[in-house]
């Protein structure tokens, strides 16, 4: 077992402290807002019905758990100030190898796939520029911002995240209105809930498969762990967090995906298109596409934002702990690891020439390669929380002030929720590739620590 000053470098440069208590609010739910909520989510209810809000829910209770896990070994551990750290403090130097390279691989993917969601986006008001030029210029512009400091980056995240927040808000506020019959000519429309086959017209089997979709749309609020070790207190940051991950669960998604299905035919849902967009448009505002352009094309710049900014942290602390070339390690004068935000700069250019030299192989074979790292990772955060814990309660140590509940039993129980959500992927025929690749993905990073362990020189 390792120690906590095993699982730190021991001498390193300190990356700056700069992010107040605001930028990490709202970088903890710009994390959790995204494309998959605005857009995403018209695939899972048409797949599953108005009854795709007990998915959200298990999925939901899922990253919760996780959550309340990460903020566990926060507050135990104070001195990580990565969490993808706390797997090589709690299961050792392997561990941290293999789980810090897999979650910079699943949103180095992310930095391509943004810019070219954004640039699609732009194209149809500006048709005049090639895509692949928009994805390039949005590329270059986040590497701008990103190299500023990480204020400029949770300044860009705070607003961006802001517009996303307000506009879910006012969703639900208009929704709930025409839901309960204020706002509707023909009175309250409860009855969509069941009067298009059900509330669960395919069966509980297809609640199950609807949670593998909705699962990788409530990913990112762990981006807090990552941005709280730039803040003054990083274990409060941290704590403050995990308390209010249940509420923004439940109000930005549980909330607006159960008015959506009250508010209109789940029927009329068409994977693809906002069910957002449809149910404004079913209130008559005209203002709806251009509004829902802007906001979907925000939320993707969010992520484009925070994908560019966890992918430079987290290689500095690969670095740092010499699983990446040690000049990644090198911060400038404002703290900012430059050639790892570089790295990630290079990295995006290559997705977007692959997509756009292949769309249909190369880049689908990258993104597909992506699809369940972060189930592998929180299964790594859980076994990690298990172990550290019953480390300290046979030593004596003294009891954090947050803890995991249930303790081992509920924690076990989510290690094998999230061994049934890879096997539902390998076993459902949209997600199988993505299962295999990824499992293809891990095996190439456990065989590349296995080698470079080897040629390594001791400490």
């Amino acid at each position: 077992m390792h120690s906590t000053a095993d699982a730190e470098p021991t001498t390193s440069p300190q990356l700056s402290q700069s992010l107040q208590a605001r930028h990490i609010s709202m970088i903890s739910i710009g994390g959790m807002i995204g494309a998959g909520l605005f857009v995403g989510s018209s695939a899972a209810i048409a797949a599953t019905g108005p009854a795709i809000v007990l998915s959200f829910l298990l999925a939901g209770g899922l990253i919760v758990f996780v959550m309340r896990m990460l903020a566990e070994m926060a507050v135990t551990l104070p001195g990580i100030r990565s969490f993808t750290e706390f797997t090589r403090a709690g299961l050792g130097d392997g561990a941290g190898f293999v789980v810090g390279w897999l979650y910079w691989y699943f949103w180095i993917i992310v930095v391509p796939v943004e810019a070219i969601a954004g640039a699609a986006i732009i194209h149809d008001w500006l048709p005049q520029f090639e895509p692949w030029v928009i994805g390039v210029t949005l590329m270059a512009v986040m590497t701008v911002v990103n190299l500023m400091s990480a204020k400029s980056y949770g300044e860009f995240e705070f607003w961006f995240a802001s517009i996303k927040v307000a506009a879910i808000l006012v969703f639900i506020v208009l929704a709930a209105s025409f839901v309960l019959g204020y706002t509707s000519p023909a009175g309250p429309t409860w009855a969509n809930l069941t009067a298009h086959g059900g509330f669960m017209p395919y069966g509980v089997k297809s609640v199950l498969a609807g949670v593998i979709t909705v699962f990788f749309s409530l990913t990112g609020a762990e981006i807090t762990m990552i941005a709280a070790a730039e803040s003054a207190q990083p274990s409060r940051a941290v704590a403050q967090m995990g308390n209010a991950v249940i509420a923004r669960i439940l109000v930005f998604y549980v909330a607006s995906i159960f008015l959506i299905v009250a508010a209109v035919p789940w029927t009329e849902v068409q994977s693809g298109h906002s069910p957002f967009a449809l149910v404004l448009a079913q209130m008559n505002f005209g203002w709806v596409e251009l509004a829902m352009k802007i906001v979907i094309l925000t939320a993707v710049l969010s992520c484009l934002n925070s994908a560019f900014y966890v992918c430079s942290r987290v290689m500095f602390m690969l670095a740092a702990h010499r699983d990446a070339p040690q000049s990644l390690v090198t911060l400038n004068a404002r703290g900012v690891p430059v050639r790892s935000v570089m790295l990630g700069t290079l990295a995006g250019m290559l997705g977007i020439y692959a997509q756009q030299v292949s769309p249909t192989r190369v880049f689908a074979f990258l993104v597909n390669a992506s699809g369940a790292l972060i189930v592998f990772i929180y299964i790594a955060i859980a076994l990690s929380q298990i172990r550290l814990r019953s480390q300290r309660e046979r030593t004596g140590g003294i009891a954090p002030p947050i803890l995991m509940w249930g303790f081992p039993w509920l924690s076990y129980a989510v290690i094998g929720a999230l061994l049934a959500v890879l096997v539902a992927m390998a076993r459902t025929e949209a997600h199988a590739e993505e299962f295999w690749i990824s499992l293809l993905t891990l095996g190439g990073v456990i065989g590349a620590y296995l080698v470079v362990s080897r040629l390594r020189e001791p400490r």
